[in-house]
């Protein structure tokens, strides 16, 4: 197995030298923020930003563990928004604007699950891309 290492009281392990005195950092304390909902036929993905759009949270059905075809659900999104909104109940928030993205069946019960927490909505605005023409269509199915 290898030889067993004994540290006397003066003495620090190699592995420890470049640590520090460990625990996470202060949490970001804010009151208001941004809430981004990107919402896809596959997955819902949640993002929380400061005002100047800085990072503070994120979430998805994804990484709650659900697989597949259940990802894009509701159920799926409305835990995401749950899961976030309790993250944002700890950093303090009061209220939220919310921009929310695509077209999937989660856009609005994510961000139901997310008002659960107790936070207040200001705003929702849709910003979900509409092509002006878009790429040429498919060819017509021949059966």
């Amino acid at each position: 197995m290898g030889k067993k290492r004994i540290i006397t009281k003066g003495e620090t392990g190699e592995g420890e030298a470049g640590k520090s005195g460990g625990g996470k950092s202060a949490k970001k304390k804010l009151d208001r923020g941004v809430l981004y909902v990107q919402s896809t036929y596959n997955n819902t993905i949640l993002t929380l930003t400061d005002k100047q759009g800085g990072v503070v949270g994120a979430a998805s059905s994804g990484a709650l563990g659900f697989k597949g075809a259940k990802k894009g659900t509701p159920f799926a999104a409305a835990k995401v928004g749950e899961t976030l909104g309790t993250k944002a109940q700890a950093m303090g928030l009061k209220e939220i604007d919310v921009v929310i993205k695509g077209v999937g069946s989660g856009r609005e019960s994510s961000v139901r699950g997310f008002l659960s927490k107790g936070i207040n909505l200001l705003s929702i605005r849709d910003a979900t891309p509409v092509p002006f023409n878009g790429p040429r269509p498919k060819k017509p199915r021949r059966v």
